[in-house]
């Protein structure tokens, strides 16, 4: 896949995954099995904020030329993605969170975006991008 596809997908799960986030919060708990409590519903929509976030600079940066700019975007996302991937699973195996339908979809997801930008960040630092002197 090309990185412009790929950062398009991403954006695009990022922006949806943060709606549902922002507007929806309780729905998203209730279906990893977790009560809608009130501080667990701003918790949600505070990290589908930086879902948001994440998602629109992704959105925007995705036709630029190679560049320590894009080269840190891209790192800062694998780091997003593969720092977000334990974080269900244990609480999975704690039983914070009881349906395994809302962690396995999850878990695939951010490993696989996590694999894709450390890939395409590795890409754009292999042609000596941002190597200073």
């Amino acid at each position: 896949m090309k990185r412009q596809s790929f950062l398009g997908f991403s954006s695009a799960v990022a922006l949806s995954v943060a709606g549902v986030a922002l507007v929806f919060p309780q729905h998203l708990l209730m279906g990893k099995g977790v009560e809608p409590d009130a501080a667990p519903v701003v918790w949600v929509r505070e990290v589908g904020a930086l879902i948001l976030a994440s998602g629109i600079t992704t959105l925007l940066a995705r036709k630029a030329e190679d560049s320590l700019a894009l080269r840190s975007m891209l790192v800062g996302n694998a780091v997003l993605h593969f720092g977000l991937l334990p974080i269900e699973i244990v609480a999975f195996a704690q039983g914070v969170i009881t349906s395994l339908g809302g962690v396995l979809p999850n878990s695939l997801l951010h490993l696989g975006l996590g694999v894709g930008f450390a890939v395409y960040a590795k890409r754009v630092g292999s042609g000596g991008v941002g190597r200073g002197g």
